[in-house]
């Protein structure tokens, strides 16, 4: 390590970016994993964990979410907001050890005990140190908060005690709580969020979606397996179960629902509010596999004297993804699906070319053929290819704009059931670097 730059706290890793001896970005760290350790204490009697524990590496992930193990003997410095290593990083991926614990994922908001006062704290940070003259880590230093909690803190609530001044870290919390966690998620995307999470325990899982707001659990919940949607959306409130599901994109809401038991699938439509829970019921009512079953209810609809400043304004709605901001469709009154009469798509690069007073109905392209709601996957595939184009809209024998299928709806669908689960990488084992497996020289 730099000189004087003999101590990290935890936190401050979460995030940062993992370069080789080149300077090529390997990945970013995503969590610490650490040993706990016990001694005995005088009398012969055990004291949970009184010895600092041993870190044995860093949870770094790489390209396509894949999580792999960089053991501490590989980190040559931890510095400037960045790690380096020696360049040998074993792309195996990420399991954790029954003996193995994670300092972000684990640790962190636990209860825990001051031995000289038995008073409770909350545990906010802990800090590690290399040993001197070796590669070696463990965790010294824990930063904790006295108190239950609030919103506003007065000073001198908070303090940095040695590890071997706290115990409990070993004893199981039923209500662990997670602000801190939580903290370190502020700049990740929902995908990456989903990526932690999968990562963590059920317990923990649950605790931390538990405590993220409702719009944002419903991000993060479209990017999980469907196993861990399940688990989830199971183990919330009924209220709340029901407004995380209004908050989904109804495609990715129905997409949850259909993995329950149609009883359980029911019971939570019923709970949802008329708007919410519509469109979800009809794209649950197509067959799995078709287009009407995997579009989106809530593409952007305008009518035919409408503006092109109306339009570019729909478009720049930073909530819509960005096959749905790539075209308006036009249609006659009413605007929300299923609409009245489809006439056609104004894609977004004709409205960057003409005035912002024009009118959409005089640009409507009606050459691209619509998709029937019983499209299949593989027919709409080819249609999104052979027309070079990221959403298609789907219309009924009526001529009523029922939704619109987009590029990434599709992958979704075609892509293996645990893709989310493998990254595109494929496992190269250098040998075996993990404690009691040895290390390549």
């Amino acid at each position: 390590m730099a000189a004087g730059a003999t101590r990290v706290f935890v936190s401050h890793l979460a995030g940062i970016a993992v370069f080789d001896p080149n300077g090529d970005q390997v990945g970013r760290v995503r969590d610490v994993v650490v040993m706990l350790r016990d001694q005995p204490a005088a009398g012969g009697e055990r004291t949970a964990h009184a010895r600092p524990p041993r870190v044995l590496g860093l949870v770094v992930e790489v390209v396509s979410r894949r999580r792999v193990f960089l053991p501490m003997t590989r980190v040559t410095g931890v510095e400037s907001g960045q790690v380096i290593t020696t360049g040998v990083v074993n792309m195996r991926r990420f399991e954790q050890r029954p003996a193995e614990t994670l300092v972000l994922g684990e640790l962190l908001d636990r209860r825990v005990t001051l031995n000289e006062t038995g008073e409770q704290v909350t545990v906010l940070d802990v800090g590690m140190q290399q040993l001197p003259a070796r590669r070696d880590w463990q965790i010294d230093k824990v930063f904790v908060r006295r108190g239950k909690g609030g919103a506003l803190r007065r000073r001198g609530e908070t303090l940095t005690v040695e590890w071997t001044a706290v115990t409990g870290f070993a004893l199981e919390e039923k209500e662990q709580g997670a602000a801190t966690l939580l903290s370190t998620f502020e700049h990740m995307r929902p995908a990456d969020i989903a990526n932690t999470l999968h990562h963590l325990s059920a317990k923990r899982r649950t605790e931390v979606a538990g405590a993220l707001d409702d719009d944002r659990l419903a991000d993060v919940l479209e990017e999980l397996p469907e196993d861990d949607q399940v688990e989830l959306i199971g183990e919330l409130p009924d209220g709340r179960a029901a407004d995380v599901l209004e908050a989904m994109d109804p495609d990715d809401a129905a997409d949850l629902l259909s993995a329950l038991a149609e009883q359980e699938q029911e019971r939570l439509l019923q709970l949802m509010r008329p708007q919410g829970a519509d469109p979800v019921r009809r794209l649950l009512s197509y067959e799995e596999g078709t287009a009407g079953s995997i579009m989106t209810t809530e593409p952007i609809v305008l009518q035919p004297d409408d503006t092109v400043a109306l339009a570019l304004a729909r478009v720049r709605n930073p909530d819509l993804s960005a096959p749905l901001a790539a075209q308006v469709f036009v249609c006659r009154p009413p605007d929300e699906t299923p609409t009245g009469k489809y006439l056609g798509v104004v894609h977004f690069q004709r409205l960057l070319r003409d005035p912002p007073f024009t009118l959409v109905g005089s640009m409507v392209d009606t050459d691209l053929r619509p998709l029937p709601p019983e499209s299949t996957l593989p027919s709409v595939s080819s249609y999104l290819a052979t027309y070079n184009i990221v959403a298609a809209p789907v219309v009924d024998e009526g001529g009523h704009l029922l939704g619109a299928v987009t590029v990434d709806d599709v992958l979704d669908h075609l892509l293996p059931d645990d893709w989310r689960e493998d990254a595109a990488l494929e496992p190269q084992p250098l040998g075996r670097d993990r404690p009691g497996g040895g290390e390549p020289g």
